[in-house]
């Protein structure tokens, strides 16, 4: 068996990439993969160390905003076309797996055209523009949210779910070890506040903006990721002084935090709600404004519209979050109910089902 698959730009793209890859090879050792990314995005990294091979395309998004970078815009896509073509032919697939991003355009496009089988995973409740024009094309589509016939054609659609690490959702940890671990008094309920390895401004400012009411919840566990960028900013804030709250700027061991906490605070990206989904636990999504087509508040109104997630918008953050936050940590009966629905979104077997539908294409 011979896979190419294609796609990345976010992490968002490429772990679930990796998933699929990593089940398929699980089921077929015997199968050949090779990976078409974005040159000098993050694929171009993690694949390698994920140890497969991959090439890169010169392909580069369409700023929605008129900027000189758009002049350059035909010439990549002409060249990226031009290489997917070759790396195909070469590579000579029996299947071809997009999961969106500026290089899976491209590539499955040239994969169509010779008539290899396609499919495509779409892991957010609003596709982006890539898989939205890849969806006429390819074989399947699979996706994590209900609804998506208003992006593809119904009779391509399967219900998989979003692939998650497994180590996320499947280990022996114990709450009360996870919160040992982590250094938290293990009697106390526990928030854990993230936002990406990089951290969220945003989220950030909401947190110290509710320091006063914070301060008077020292029975409280907090976990506050306010991510790499943001670490010196805030490791001596006034939030961060209290001696209920670990100010971390990045969490290696995230299984371990999923399970010390009790509520999580964090924003609403696709593959974050998959792990939200399969460790079981209520949540508060502050979606992001600045990604494309706002599809971070999708993401959240589609939890929220099926009562398995609260939400509070980014500009309301400030004045709203942290006291959002407190009532519902005291509220053990909707986050139970939280809990429960959230359950529907858990797929803990997506990789394995893509896996499966991919064999069945060939």
């Amino acid at each position: 068996m011979r896979v190419i698959i294609s796609g990345g730009g976010t992490g968002g793209h490429v772990f679930p990439a990796i998933a699929i890859a990593n089940e398929i090879k699980k089921q077929n050792p015997d199968a050949e993969f090779l990976f078409v990314g974005a040159e000098g995005k993050l694929e171009m990294d993690r694949v390698p160390k994920a140890g497969y091979p991959i090439v890169g395309l010169p392909i580069r998004g369409f700023h929605r905003k008129l900027t000189l970078r758009n002049l350059a815009f035909p010439f990549k896509l002409f060249q990226s076309m031009w290489k997917a073509r070759k790396v195909v032919k070469k590579f000579n697939p029996d299947v071809v797996v997009g999961v969106g991003g500026y290089a899976s355009g491209p590539t499955l496009q040239m994969a169509a055209a010779n008539g290899i089988p396609t499919l495509v995973q779409e892991q957010n409740s609003y596709a982006g523009v890539t898989n939205k024009i890849l969806g006429r094309k390819v074989n399947k589509v699979c996706v994590a949210y209900d609804g998506m016939e208003k992006f593809f054609p119904a009779e391509k659609i399967v219900f998989t779910g979003n692939p998650v690490r497994r180590e996320i959702f499947e280990n022996d940890i114990t709450t009360s070890g996870a919160k040992a671990k982590l250094g938290l008094e293990v009697g106390n309920k526990t928030i854990l506040i993230f936002g990406g390895s990089l951290g969220a401004r945003a989220l950030n400012e909401s947190i110290e903006s509710g320091a006063e009411l914070l301060r008077q919840h020292s029975e409280i566990n907090v976990i506050w990721q306010v991510g790499k960028f943001y670490y010196e900013d805030y490791k001596n804030s006034e939030v961060a002084k209290m001696p209920n709250v670990t100010v971390l700027p990045f969490i290696e061991d995230m299984a371990s935090a999923y399970k010390a906490a009790d509520l999580v605070v964090c924003r609403a990206g696709a593959l974050t709600i998959s792990e939200l989904s399969l460790v079981v636990k209520a949540a508060i999504l502050v979606p992001s404004p600045n990604v494309a087509e706002d599809h971070q508040t999708q993401n959240a109104m589609a939890l929220v519209n099926r009562g398995a997630a609260k939400m509070v918008r980014d500009e309301e953050g400030k004045e709203k979050l942290v006291k959002v936050m407190l009532e519902l940590i005291e509220n053990d009966e909707e986050r139970k109910q939280l809990e429960d629905n959230i359950r529907y979104f858990g797929k803990p077997n997506a990789a394995k089902e893509i896996a499966g539908i991919v064999k069945s294409l060939i």
